[in-house]
């Protein structure tokens, strides 16, 4: 299935970058890639299109779609609740405050990472907040970490739109809008770098714990059994996603619902084990958001979709779905 799950990802990735304003066939594609990869010479045109205008923002979404969708995999599986997701839990409103902080302040003592670095702070401040709002007697409590969260996540929204109105800067306004909506337009190839290092790192090091991350799914207790710290554990994780999180909201807004609806297909596809689930996960929310972008250029095309409005429908159904199982769940048990 991996070996298939990589094959959609590639053919996703060469079809979608001829889809747009103007189409390019997908022979074209193919040899512009390798004409690039070989160092040969394209066509001008087609090249432009393809090489330097499309396919670094196709990249990025799939970058963006299979590091959100692990994200919420992984809150989903610390959290015990099958509705948690970065979105959901104030994580992306919480990284896209950071983020327009320094936009409209005009910081860039960094260079390219003060807003990802920006964005992971205000990340790392939404979940301390989530975390410490939603615990009951040293606890988190799954239902009140997703109403927490959806408070949080509406609170601050309401500060992103205070500082868009609060600013004259009309570049500055426009930015905010994006990460309000999310997007993956006007993506250039040195956008990539810090989000595929910041995800291939995450990979790695989720990996490494995918046993004991099975574990931890079986509870505190069953967890301490087997060896495992589960407190420890489970912070480390929370920052590894909270990282993640702030980093790819930095470069694509607030998308949401992608973990959500990944991770609950993914484990309907190979289990609940992390060792095989996380790795499908990411190829399955790589091809997803890929697919939801091209959906965002075309519905109203000639202009576009904010892609986190694209997901938003997709998503919401799904999370309703998912409330309405967990709560007949929930009234059959008692």
């Amino acid at each position: 299935m991996r070996t298939g799950l990589v094959l959609a990802v590639v053919v996703s990735v060469v079809v979608a970058v001829g889809i747009g304003p103007v189409t390019v066939p997908v022979a074209d594609v193919a040899g512009v890639l390798v004409e690039r990869l070989t160092g040969g010479i394209a066509h001008p045109g087609t090249d432009l299109i393809v090489w330097r205008l499309r396919l670094p923002r196709v990249l990025l979404g799939a970058v963006v779609g299979a590091g959100l969708a692990v994200a919420g995999a992984v809150v989903q599986s610390v959290v015990r609740n099958p509705v948690a997701d970065p979105h959901l839990l104030g994580l992306s409103s919480g990284a896209s405050v950071g983020a327009v902080l320094v936009l409209t302040s005009g910081t860039t003592l960094l260079g390219l990472v003060t807003v990802p670095l920006a964005a992971f702070a205000g990340a790392t401040f939404a979940i301390v907040v989530v975390l410490a709002m939603a615990q009951q007697r040293g606890r988190v409590q799954p239902l009140r970490l997703v109403l927490v969260g959806v408070a949080c996540a509406h609170l601050f929204s309401g500060v992103t739109s205070f500082l868009l109105a609060s600013t004259n800067d009309t570049a500055a306004q426009q930015q905010i809008i994006f990460w309000m909506l999310g997007g993956l337009s006007g993506t250039q190839w040195n956008t990539l770098l810090v989000p595929v290092l910041v995800l291939a790192f995450a990979m790695l090091v989720l990996m490494t714990r995918s046993r004991r991350m099975n574990a931890l799914v079986l509870g505190d207790d069953a967890a301490a059994g087997l060896g495992v710290d589960a407190a420890r554990l489970r912070w480390q994780l929370l920052v590894l996603t909270t990282l993640l999180t702030g980093t790819l909201v930095a470069v694509s807004g607030g998308i949401g619902f992608v973990g959500l609806i990944i991770g609950h297909l993914a484990r309907m596809l190979v289990g609940a084990d992390h060792r095989r689930m996380l790795p499908v996960t990411a190829a399955l929310g790589a091809c997803f958001l890929v697919w939801a972008d091209v959906l965002a250029r075309i519905v109203i095309a000639p202009a576009e979709l904010p892609v986190g409005v694209v997901t938003a429908f997709l998503g919401v159904p799904l999370f309703l779905l998912v409330m309405r199982r967990a709560g007949h769940r929930l009234e059959t048990a008692s």
